[in-house]
């Protein structure tokens, strides 16, 4: 195979394998009911007059599904911390017992879930054009090349095509499970 169809396609490759990284990246930040320390991901906390993210000045745990605790390096730093919480508007509301921030994660609506889904589908369907844009990319370039074959190129083509196939699906599934946990009381 022609050296330069093989770079576009592993370039190609590497787009698509981004766009799925965004992707659970972002869905990671949709919360499904479940306490994550990833939902304080976001807060981020006045440590001396520098905005810090929160995983950098206190440990952030989940003793189980609905509590989310967090435990500050420096006692001092809680009043801080519960203001960036509540600064960063996720909805929750930290209560300080002097030692450690604790939240409990209210269950989620129905409504509230069905747009979660609403959400993580938005997600998926950026991933998805992210995915379909590598292809165009690819596809653009290989016509360009002027060292290859006619049918070099259209196998090429065909191969780009069932790249982009097999993403999407794989985009697909991924929506799928977080809808499912998502929807899941």
């Amino acid at each position: 195979m022609n050296e330069d169809i093989q770079f576009i396609l592993d370039s190609t490759k590497e787009s698509m394998d981004s766009a799925i990284k965004h992707l659970e990246k972002q869905l990671v930040n949709i919360r499904a009911g479940k306490a994550s320390p990833a939902m304080l991901g976001s807060v981020m906390v006045d440590y001396y007059g520098s905005q810090t993210p929160l995983n950098q000045v206190a440990n952030v745990n989940t003793p189980d599904g609905r509590t989310i605790t967090v435990q500050p390096w420096e006692k001092a730093m809680l009043q801080e911390i519960e203001r960036g919480i509540m600064l960063a508007n996720l909805g929750f509301n930290p209560m300080n017992n002097g030692e450690t921030i604790i939240i409990n994660v209210p269950p989620l609506t129905e409504e509230r879930r069905k747009d979660l889904a609403k959400q993580a589908k938005a997600e998926a369907e950026d991933a998805k054009i992210g995915i379909r844009n590598a292809r165009k990319d690819a596809n653009n370039d290989i016509k360009k090349l002027e060292d290859a074959s006619e049918d070099q190129k259209g196998n090429a083509e065909i191969d780009i095509q069932e790249m982009t196939d097999s993403y999407v699906k794989k985009v697909d599934s991924i929506y799928s499970v977080k809808e499912k946990e998502i929807m899941t009381v």
